[in-house]
């Protein structure tokens, strides 16, 4: 069986941004938990899992200055710099499996939707927690979309773990307040409808 990274550097190179289904042209939900908090602009953004998401054009946008994006495709990450054009110097690119990662800087607010869940092991999970926890600033946020109850199974062909507030709770009780979760409907490119459940924790 090909690794997670040969999965999505294939994925990448294969689809277009519109064939596969996390696609979204602004990330509504992720942009207002970002405005929920009034970070300051020099505040340490990380988007795990980022790819090539649009999440990075609204940061920019709004003028964060120290953004990062960590995928485990270095296709993915070689997209979102081709589409950002010159504004790509700005943000620091990070290639590497979310459970591999060893932060240099600490995180203000740490941003994920939909890499939490294709961790299916429960050693996977606890090092996502455990990196989280030793990477977020005291009174940092951490915002994490997944596929709810009422979600997917399955993305991309892989096996996902499906969340409610209480089970993604448990997972970062030991050092994080939850603030809030909501559910939402995404709407795919194939206009198919995904359930996600979003939760905004704050680390004591």
């Amino acid at each position: 069986m090909e690794d997670r990274k040969e999965h999505w550097e294939k994925v990448f190179a294969t689809k277009a941004e519109t064939e596969v289904s996390w696609f979204q042209i602004y990330p509504k939900t992720s942009v207002e938990f970002l405005e929920l908090f009034k970070l300051p602009l020099d505040a340490n953004i990380i988007d795990v899992g980022g790819g090539d998401s649009y999440f990075v054009d609204a940061l920019l946008e709004k003028g964060y200055k120290n953004i990062y994006i960590l995928d485990i495709s270095a296709n993915a990450i070689e997209r979102a710099k081709k589409r950002l054009g010159s504004n790509a110097t700005k943000v620091n690119w990070i290639v590497s499996d979310i459970t591999d990662f060893e932060p240099t800087v600490k995180f203000d607010f740490w941003h994920d939707r939909a890499a939490f869940h294709f961790l299916t092991s429960e050693d996977k999970v606890y090092k996502y927690v455990s990196i989280a926890e030793n990477s977020i600033n005291p009174n940092g946020y951490l915002i994490l979309g997944t596929f709810s109850e009422q979600g997917p199974t399955k993305c991309s062909g892989l096996e996902i773990k499906q969340y409610n507030e209480t089970s993604m709770s448990v997972c970062f009780e030991v050092k994080f307040e939850r603030i809030k979760c909501i559910t939402e409907d995404h709407t795919t490119p194939f206009n198919t409808i995904q359930n996600f459940l979003f939760c905004s924790f704050k680390k004591r």
